[in-house]
């Protein structure tokens, strides 16, 4: 008898023959299946999915109360995701449906409270799911209609939701760009707080303090940001649901990063990801959100190699949970794209850089107008790959028309952000950063200085004079006035003030130096310094014995596949607030 494990063929389960078989009828019995159970419901959709059979999956999917039960098959999440892209994909916009039957179901008249507590919970549900899968439009008229429904705000129990809806609309909102409507939720929400505390009510604030520090460090309000992070921290409950702990885990991560509080970051951070791999597992959405957050976080630390590995996972994660034209996909390229640029910088290669940037674009573009502020990050990575290749290009044709397509786009990003935050805003200055070293490449060198000391002069107002933001304004001001203009006296002491701060910051391996360090060498030689610049060679040569050293991204790999935490997060929470 042959055993098992040489068998070339495997019969087909018996439930998932019978699945197979309901489906090859389902068009005669499918208002007879309504009354099976939720995950026997959801087997067969995503047995229509599999299948291609888009349309009749769309017929159902469209239908409220059917996505109201495969909604609460928490367990296949994933997969649910894979339907729901396929038919907004295939344009079956059943997002839009979805939300504007919800809104119709919410605004009905003479509902008892047992209705409303169900209707408010669906839209607490479907608007959560439409967030997850990055439709932050739909999710926002669901909980607009589901906020409808909790006035009047006199009984106690409606309140409470209305303050939970609240600070979900505060997410979507400002995950959509839309500040001021955030902001004004976030109002909203510090009312219902209080008439909660003169009703005698505790309301754990933890997640409200979460969502005002992500829409500060959106808005680039570094410090209030750090404040909100810290009492979002301190207001951490046992009883807060673990994905709303990974939120704020991250979030604040993200706030302490641009404080430069790495320390608190890396032990933030980490933490978060040990906690969705243990809850939702490395194939749920979530779990590619923390990533690119610790990305974001080894990107800042100089841990560059590393950064585009984790970016890297992150972005497998999104295509296999969402497919193709979704936000968050988008928003994974662009991460990418921006990693490779900075890892590739000095080889010169750009391929894979560009191809991140432009798939970023071309998705934001099929889903939001062309107006929309998320297309400026975007556009501004596509541009510094422009440059980039234009300046290695030996054809004058090409370099001039890249060097202008960069221009037209690094021109659009700093008009969004302009329009969006403001003439001081560190957005803003990046922008002008951005576009000084392109009027550098263009040899048009007074346009080239007036942008980089508008984006220093901004920096320096809004995070002091030893940020690293300011640190890279002032060096690529040392560059323009060292190889262009021939300003070495200003461009020594810009150099140098540069280096203080880099190193002060990130310490003497920082990858940033050896441009400083190049452009000092550079100096020197032309002004016949050779003591000096025979100093600053063996300095370059000590800094790349240190970059050497560093870790390769099997060990960031390794760390994600084996990382455990010892510590409980109230444990972490203690040791944050205890590291210096």
């Amino acid at each position: 008898m042959a055993v098992a494990s040489e068998l070339q063929w495997v019969p087909e389960t018996l439930y998932n023959a019978a699945i197979s078989a309901v489906v090859s009828t389902y068009s005669r019995h499918r208002k007879e299946l309504r009354p099976l159970p939720e995950n026997i419901q959801f087997d067969i959709y995503y047995k229509l999915y599999k299948q291609g059979r888009l349309c009749q999956l769309g017929m159902e999917f469209c239908e409220l109360d059917i996505f109201a039960k495969v909604l609460r098959v928490n367990d296949k999440r994933h997969l649910l995701h894979h339907c729901f892209q396929a038919l907004m994909d295939h344009g079956v916009k059943v997002a839009t449906v979805l939300a504007d039957s919800y809104a119709t179901h919410a605004s009905i008249e003479e509902q008892n409270q047992d209705r409303i507590s169900r209707t408010v919970q669906l839209g607490f549900s479907l608007g959560g799911f439409l967030s997850e899968a990055g439709w932050f439009c739909n999710a926002e008229k669901v909980y607009e209609a589901c906020l409808r429904l909790c006035k009047p705000e006199s009984d106690q129990q409606r309140v409470i939701r209305a303050f939970e809806c609240t600070t979900r609309l505060i997410h979507v909102r400002n995950a959509n760009c839309k500040y001021s409507q955030a902001e004004d939720s976030y109002n909203s929400a510090r009312k219902l707080l209080e008439d909660l505390k003169e009703m005698g009510v505790t309301v754990n604030e933890a997640a409200l303090h979460g969502e005002m520090c992500s829409l500060l460090f959106s808005k680039s309000h570094y410090d209030e940001a750090y404040k909100s992070c810290q009492a979002s921290l301190r207001s951490i409950s046992p009883r807060l649901p673990v994905r709303c702990v990974i939120d704020i885990l991250r979030q604040a991560a993200k706030a302490c990063v641009v404080k430069r509080e790495f320390k608190k970051a890396d032990l933030l951070i980490k933490h978060a990801v040990c906690l969705v791999r243990e809850h939702f597992g490395v194939r749920h959405p979530k779990y590619s959100d923390v990533l690119l957050d610790f990305g974001f976080y080894l990107l800042n630390v100089d841990s560059i190699c590393q950064s585009t590995a984790v970016y890297q996972q992150a972005l497998d994660i999104r295509l296999s949970a969402f497919g193709g034209r979704n936000l968050h996909v988008a928003v994974a390229h662009e991460d990418l794209a921006y990693a490779s640029y900075v890892h590739q910088y000095s080889y010169g290669k750009f391929d894979d850089a560009k191809e991140h940037a432009e798939k970023a674009i071309s998705i934001i573009t099929q889903i939001l107008p062309e107006n929309h502020l998320l297309l400026a990050s975007s556009r501004r990575v596509k541009a510094l790959i422009l440059e980039e290749i234009a300046i290695d290009s030996h054809d004058k044709d090409i370099e001039t028309k890249l060097l202008q397509e960069a221009h037209d786009l690094h021109q659009s990003s700093l008009n969004l952000a302009k329009q969006a935050f403001g003439e001081f805003n560190v957005q803003t200055a990046k922008h002008y950063g951005n576009l000084g070293r392109l009027y550098q490449s263009m040899r048009k060198f007074k346009m080239a200085e007036e942008m980089h000391v508008r984006a220093i002069e901004i920096k320096e107002k809004l995070l002091g004079e030893e940020d690293y933001e300011v640190a890279l304004s002032v060096g690529h001001l040392a560059s323009l006035y060292n190889y262009d203009m021939k300003l070495y006296h200003q461009a020594e002491k810009l150099y140098l003030r540069s280096i203080e701060i880099g190193k002060k910051l990130f310490g003497s391996g920082y990858s940033g130096l050896e441009y400083d360090y190049r452009g000092l060498i550079s100096l020197y030689y032309n002004t016949s310094n050779h003591a000096r610049m025979f100093e600053f060679q063996d300095i370059l040569n000590h800094w790349n014995n240190i970059r050497d050293g560093n870790s390769s991204p099997v060990d960031i790999l390794e760390y994600l596949a084996n990382c455990r935490t010892e510590l409980t997060t109230k444990e972490i929470i203690d040791k944050f607030f205890k590291i210096d």
